[in-house]
């Protein structure tokens, strides 16, 4: 045995769960059995699959914190109807937030559809007071991205307005959210269902995993077939990648052929395997999510437990372990920018149980109360580098960063991931011809200057209607839209009342249970 022990300023991390008081309960969490974390945050709200009747449905909830509880007279156990987001016809399979505004949200369902929603402040007036009546959220723009289904959903992480979604029909599209006629990028050359895509930290190359057990790297402004493909994990199900920040590695979760699930690293510019590690036989996917800190954390759906490791020259090594007796059917993390540094808080997990989303802090034990900027790299900012039409016109990404003691904004100094280029054949084996190199990408446009503004989203397209020739016409259409309007909130009540109904159904079929257990 060795007797020096690695230097590390993480060593001694540990997850704290959040007390009763600061998690969300009474929860109902979608039963779709699609395979994605269910939950997705901002800096300022979560969305959460939700199980709903009368088509797809997602909540849009305020944050909670492990630190204090919800603010307001928000209520931390839910009423048994919420506000939704309801637009959708089938059930939603997942939801993203917009890096650049904490208040929009996409989502994708199985109705094939990709629904774009601002939340307004005012939506939450009236929480837990007497007499409130839940208002559903409406989409601001809605885009036909299938005629199957959407299965992920992800924004761009430098360029404003840019939306990736991965649909059934086995290809990626790209859409500019200002003009959503048509997308402006088609990735395809898949073989099945798309497990998982990722972008890398400028978003030049984008990451997809496939039930074809293939892993392939994208120029997403391209468009076309992949540009390199590598074989991944042997097993069929539950590959995830995510890319490892700036570095030119992202990381996988997969199964072998032998059911073991494993972890693998990949170096972007060869697809090359750099490390792969069996973790054990569980049947539960595995979900990875990066921090900045050179921390990858992995969290298995029906485990009660959060694996962390430290990544540094090219190995994993392993941290600590947070530890729960509940399991988790989904998870996502908060953005780094929006962390409580004077608790030394270093990342934060949302954990969906079965009625509950809790909130885990992980936590360096540090007594000083002064700011410490050693376990604080930088953030990714709220500003955008670029708008939809210079990411699409080929200017080159940059990615801003914001410290997170002073809020000062600056530019990334380490060089972006170069564009990969096709090489010959378009399927690379594990063999030496993974060392094609990558083309040196071109010189970086200059840099666009932006001020300090609250972002806009563009309008949802305007659908003409007949202009009427007459007063009279025109009064008679205000009259028939006045009666769809009438009829569509007396829908959405019938709605709820049946919800409410089936939840005092279910309530009664609970105690009787009870009684026929203690009889």
């Amino acid at each position: 045995m060795s007797r020096f022990v690695r230097a590390s300023k993480y060593r001694h991390v540990f997850g704290q769960s959040a007390k009763k008081e600061h998690t969300l309960d009474n929860v109902k969490v979608s039963g779709s059995a699609w395979d994605t974390n269910l939950v997705a945050a901002s800096a300022s709200y979560i969305s959460l699959n939700w199980n709903a009747s009368g088509g797809g449905a997602f909540a849009i909830l305020p944050l909670p914190s492990p630190f204090r509880p919800i603010s307001g007279n928000f209520p931390s156990k839910l009423p048994d109807i919420v506000p939704l987001a309801r637009s959708h016809t089938g059930t939603v399979l997942d939801t993203t937030w917009s890096p650049f505004n904490d208040s929009v949200v996409a989502s994708g369902g199985e109705d094939g559809k990709v629904m774009i929603w601002k939340v307004e402040a005012s939506a939450f007036d009236g929480w837990g007071q007497e007499h409130w009546v839940p208002q559903d959220f409406d989409p601001v723009s809605r885009i036909d991205g299938s005629a199957r289904r959407i299965g992920q959903v992800l924004f761009h992480p430098t360029a404003e307005y840019v939306l990736a979604a991965a649909s059934g029909d086995h290809v990626v599209k790209l859409w500019d959210l200002g003009s959503p006629e048509s997308p402006k990028s088609v990735l395809g050359g898949h073989g099945d269902a798309i497990q998982s895509l990722a972008f890398n930290a400028v978003g030049n190359i984008l990451v997809t995993t496939c039930r074809d057990r293939k892993i392939r790297l994208f120029d997403p402004r391209a468009g076309g077939d992949p540009v390199r493909i590598t074989e991944g994990h042997g097993g069929i199900k539950g590959v995830r990648a995510v890319w490892m920040g700036e570095k030119d590695s992202f990381a996988t979760t997969g199964f072998s052929k032998m059911s073991d699930r494993q972890v693998g690293i990949w170096d972007a510019g060869s697809l090359n395997s750099t490390k792969m590690i069996s973790l054990d036989q569980t049947s539960g996917v595995v979900m990875p999510f990066w921090s900045d800190n050179g921390i990858l954390f992995l969290a298995g759906k029906g485990d009660g437990n959060i694996r962390y490791y430290e990544y540094e020259s090219d190995s994993l090594f392993a941290l600590s372990e947070y530890k729960s007796s509940d399991p988790q059917r989904g998870m996502c993390f908060l953005p780094r920018r929006a962390l409580e540094v004077a608790e030394c808080e270093i990342a934060r997990a949302y954990k969906v149980t079965a009625s509950a989303v809790e909130p885990i802090a992980f936590i360096v034990p540090r007594k000083s109360d002064s700011f410490q900027s050693d376990i604080y790299p930088p953030a990714p900012s709220s500003e955008p580098s670029l708008t939809a039409g210079e990411f699409f016109s080929g200017e080159q990404p940059t990615l801003k960063l914001v410290s997170l003691e002073n809020g000062a904004v600056s530019t990334s100094t380490t060089a972006p991931s170069r564009t990969p280029v096709p090489v010959e054949s378009p399927v690379v084996s594990r063999s030496a011809s993974l060392a094609t190199p990558i083309s040196a990408a071109p010189a970086p446009a200059p840099e666009p200057v932006f001020s300090k503004r609250e972002p806009t989203f563009p309008p949802p397209p305007i659908i003409p209607l007949p202009t009427p020739n007459t007063t009279e016409e025109a009064a008679t259409l205000r009259d028939e839209n006045s009666k769809l309007n009438t009829e569509l909130r007396e829908a959405r009540a019938q709605i709820r009342n049946l919800e409410l109904q089936l939840e005092a159904v279910r309530a009664n079929a609970r105690k009787a249970a009870q009684l026929l257990s203690d009889d």
